[in-house]
């Protein structure tokens, strides 16, 4: 039998695959078994509803998407009282992604959130005008939104980091002394487009996320630097698409990964990446995740 479980710092999955949060809602979860998933990560959430960006939010780049959303969400009492009882039927770990405006925003969002697996805090978004990546690239900052969360809540805390950290393992090491207990590396790169026709930005923000293969190699070098340089567990995203790219992850340090854009193109999948995984451990003979990364450290 395969062994695909993962566990650290009080997180357990059945496997490494999560779904990471923006990319998907209720209705994706007649597409996907969720019940085969290591775990799901609901869309960002703040205090109070959020109408978000103007359109046009989202358009395809070469390799992957580019996107403005800024973190349209209905508040986190609809997300208590409307979202989470559909979410608790699935036999999958469930994380709620954060968002705030000031350290006090984080604190009271994370008092109101319970009876799930984790609450991920994000300090990455790049399209918001307040809070998002400024947050996520000072230390200081991180630290204090890490301890304030830490401070309100039992629940494991992950801080989803920003590529725009000019020392991404600073940043998680401020987050480890925060009390997180594990960081996801990394949010979207911020990138530009613009409308030839009326010869301006695209997005209203002008600045939008960047996601899809075009930026694996970037993001995976980010979790192969906090592997090395911070003792936090590490769950990798970036433009992984197929179960190749998840071992990538894995080599390079993570302890599981996150799953974004491909499911706008492929839906599917996270199942193909499950059954290709198992499938290449029988072919080496690998009984379990460890097997793989005790071969690699030899």
């Amino acid at each position: 039998m395969i062994d695909l479980t993962v566990s650290f710092n009080h997180i357990k999955l059945k496997n490494p695959i999560i779904l990471a949060s923006g990319v998907w809602d209720l209705p994706y979860t007649e597409i996907v078994d969720f019940n085969k998933l290591g775990g799901v990560v609901y869309k960002g959430i703040s205090l109070k509803p959020r109408e978000g960006n103007p359109t046009p939010r989202i358009t395809e780049t070469p390799c992957g998407v580019i996107n403005s959303i800024g973190l349209a969400n209905k508040g986190v009492e609809n997300f208590n009282k409307e979202v989470l009882p559909l979410l608790k039927k699935f036999d999958t770990a469930i994380f709620v992604n954060i968002f705030g405006e000031s350290i006090e925003d984080f604190s009271r969002i994370s008092e109101k959130i319970s009876d799930v697996s984790g609450i991920e805090v994000n300090i990455s978004c790049p399209n918001v005008k307040k809070g998002g990546v400024s947050f996520g690239r000072d230390p200081k900052t991180a630290y204090a939104i890490t301890k304030a969360v830490c401070k309100n809540t039992s629940l494991p805390v992950i801080v989803k980091l920003t590529p725009a950290a000019s020392n991404i393992v600073e940043i998680a090491q401020a987050c480890l002394d925060g009390g997180a207990s594990a960081v996801t590396a990394c949010n979207t790169y911020q990138g530009l487009v613009i409308d030839i026709e009326s010869k301006k930005p695209l997005f209203d923000k002008v600045v939008g996320g960047v996601s899809g293969p075009a930026i694996k190699p970037q993001a995976l070098y980010k979790v192969y630097q906090i592997s090395e340089g911070v003792e936090i567990p590490v769950i990798g995203s970036g433009g992984i698409t197929n179960y190749k790219d998840v071992l990538e992850y894995l080599i390079a340090g993570a302890k599981s990964i996150q799953l974004g854009s491909v499911i706008f193109n492929n839906p599917l999948a996270p199942m193909e990446i499950i059954d290709n995984i198992i499938k290449y451990m029988n072919e080496k003979g690998y009984r379990n995740l460890k097997d793989i990364r005790e071969c690699i450290d030899e």
